[in-house]
């Protein structure tokens, strides 16, 4: 049962890219890990680990999610007042915005870019 956990918090972590996003998915897979342990072990066949598996997979996409949003390093979209407009890179060829929160910019699709 813990090597699952272990998988799942490794695999929702790696998914990430900002560090409030990154915090946001490894203590939601871990909650949310544990959570589905017990769920899982009291309930139906008494199948922890597949709990456990659940629940850190829904547990970390809502914690990256949470995160990224306190951030603003979501991806960009017109309504979040907490992004710039966007500015064209010319050397990477790619566009970016500004997080008016932190001051660091991150790329359209919210890969941190730079502080």
């Amino acid at each position: 049962m813990y090597k699952s956990v272990i998988l799942v918090s490794i695999a929702a972590v790696s998914l990430t890219a900002c560090g409030a996003t990154t915090r946001g998915a490894a203590t939601g897979a871990a909650m949310g890990a544990a959570a589905g342990a017990v769920i899982g072990n009291n309930t139906g066949s008494g199948d922890a680990e597949s709990g456990a598996i659940i629940g850190g997979v829904v547990g970390g996409a809502a914690g990256a999610y949470a995160g990224c949003r306190s951030e603003g390093g979501c991806r960009w979209t017109e309504d979040n007042p907490n992004q710039s407009r966007l500015y064209l890179d010319e050397r990477a060829n790619r566009y970016y915005y500004v997080n008016n929160r932190d001051g660091c910019t991150y790329w359209r699709n919210g890969e941190y870019r730079a502080c």
